[in-house]
């Protein structure tokens, strides 16, 4: 099961890197400033960086076989589910927008001269994917260090 969940995490990680390569690229950093983007950039920062450091501590627990680091790559993964529930919950607006504009004039953010809120851009298949493949992932990471279902 821990393979698994390992596979999962990939999963979703690379769904992750396209979408926060995607709101750096569409100027999500800057838009911080104006007000643009719903998306703060330390929730942003603060769910890669916690996911990641999760991941790795997962890694070394395949390697070395400790349930104190499947209890450590647990712990670490509540808070990157929290984050993405945040970001999901500030998302969704975005993605109104987005669907109920009709015309390009209408598709930009109220007020915000005309600019386009960089998750506007993230597809929503993808965020789908990266949700469902998280929960999946805290599920597998959880059982693994309960010793449900072998190691």
């Amino acid at each position: 099961m821990d393979i698994a969940a390992l596979i999962t995490w990939v999963i979703t990680a690379l769904g992750g890197f396209y979408m926060l390569g995607t709101w750096i690229q569409r100027g999500g950093i800057r838009q911080q400033q104006s007000g643009t983007s719903r998306l703060p950039a330390p929730v942003v920062f603060g769910h890669f960086a916690l996911a990641a450091i999760g991941l790795v501590v997962w890694i070394i627990y395949i390697v070395a076989d400790k349930s104190g680091l499947a209890w450590t790559s647990f712990g670490l993964l509540l808070p990157v589910a929290l984050l993405g529930f945040v970001m999901l919950a500030r998302w969704i607006p975005a993605y109104r927008d987005r669907a109920t504009a009709g015309a390009p004039a209408a598709a930009t953010a109220p007020g915000a001269g005309g600019i386009v809120p960089a998750e506007r851009h993230f597809p929503v298949v993808v965020v789908l994917a990266h949700g469902l493949f998280a929960v999946a992932t805290l599920v597998l990471v959880l059982l693994t260090a309960l010793g449900i279902g072998g190691s």
